[in-house]
């Protein structure tokens, strides 16, 4: 059985760069604060941060450079990691995301389906070229997206003054959009904050920072099982092993509102062989899935190709496999969702034949 070295870290961080409010070094301070072990930035249209020589360690904390892109009308935002230069403004979506993956980088759709009409200086900035076959992955879980789609003239004093709290889950939809992409092929999904550390005027005076980036960082995290463990004397080396386990798929979201979810492990096995999440599992009608939670009497789903295929209460569960499918699980505390793992996809030879 392979070893994996569990990181877990926060995705989707803008700075001074662009529409942030901190500095990337004082970022990163928080972020070694909060024992993260790697921080992705995506400041808009621009990689300027990382021409300027601020990609890598950071004390204990592992900093990487992407770009966050967009099309003129400011829809289609896609997260852009591991390219060697930018990709020029202007491009109209289908473009960027192909030239993405030409350049030998990777992207994640921001927000895939954003949806508010309430506040006009913060319109929606949803995904609309779903015929694309280039993107890699989707934000499953934005936070920034979810607190603001919820605000209401009714809850807003509560929602500014429990930012953790006031986010529940993904959209549904999104989540449908996500089984249904991976019945046709690999589409990881990953977790972001949008953090940006802005600040809210309470009546259009009083000045209140809603998302501070300690706030941002300890809501919906992304963790990765990365093949080796990560080299303090060789960043991009170690950058190298981040982005191959989110291209892959190996890897989760998590609400850290409720948990530290490092514990959890999701793979299927079958005489002998062992597929974790992002691989193919090729074996015999005999599989059988393993979840391990770090928490007692959670629940937890599993998913085959979108639906539930079983549930089980406790620490661990085990599920035998029949069926051919991409399969996920989610795991719930209480009445809401705390891990979403990625697929793994079963082919076993019993059925290929039929």
């Amino acid at each position: 059985m392979k070893t994996y070295y569990h990181y877990k870290g926060v995705l989707h961080v803008h700075s001074t760069y662009s529409d942030g409010q901190k500095s990337i070094p004082e970022i990163a301070a928080i972020a070694n604060e909060l024992h993260l072990d790697y921080l992705l930035m995506s400041d808009h249209n621009t990689l300027q941060p990382k021409m300027d020589g601020l990609e890598g360690w950071y004390g204990n904390l592992l900093l990487g450079i992407g770009s966050e892109l967009n099309d003129a009308e400011d829809k289609n935002h896609y997260l852009a990691f591991n390219i060697p230069k930018e990709i020029p403004f202007g491009l109209d979506a289908a473009t960027y995301v192909q030239r993405v993956k030409e350049e030998g980088g990777f992207g994640i759709i921001a927000h895939p389906d954003e949806t508010r009409a309430h506040i006009k200086a913060y319109p929606p900035y949803p995904w609309t070229i779903w015929d694309s076959q280039d993107f890699d992955g989707i934000e499953i879980w934005n936070h920034m997206s979810e607190w603001m789609e919820g605000l209401t003239n009714w809850n807003k004093f509560w929602r500014i003054l429990h930012p953790r709290r006031s986010i529940h889950s993904p959209k549904k939809e999104t989540l449908q959009r996500w089984d249904a992409l991976n019945e046709q092929r690999k589409v990881i999904g990953a977790g972001g904050v949008d953090a940006h550390g802005f600040v809210h005027r309470i009546g259009g005076v009083l000045p209140m920072r809603v998302f501070r980036y300690k706030i941002s960082f300890r809501t919906i995290r992304t963790h990765v099982l990365t093949k080796a463990p990560l080299p303090k004397d060789n960043a991009q080396k170690a950058l190298q092993l981040i982005y191959e386990a989110l291209r892959h798929g190996r890897t989760f979201v998590a609400h850290n509102l409720l948990g530290d979810a490092s514990g959890f492990r999701f793979f299927a096995q079958s005489d002998g062989q062992r597929a974790e999440m992002g691989d193919t599992l090729r074996g015999n009608s005999n599989s059988m899935i393993e979840v391990q939670t770090p928490a007692d009497r959670v629940l937890i789903r599993l998913f085959r190709n979108g639906q539930v295929a079983g549930e089980h209460t406790g620490r661990k569960a085990r599920f035998d496999i029949t069926q051919n499918g991409v399969y996920r699980t989610e795991v719930w505390r209480g009445k809401r969702p705390w891990i979403f793992s990625n697929h793994i996809r079963i082919q076993n030879a019993e059925h290929r034949r039929t």
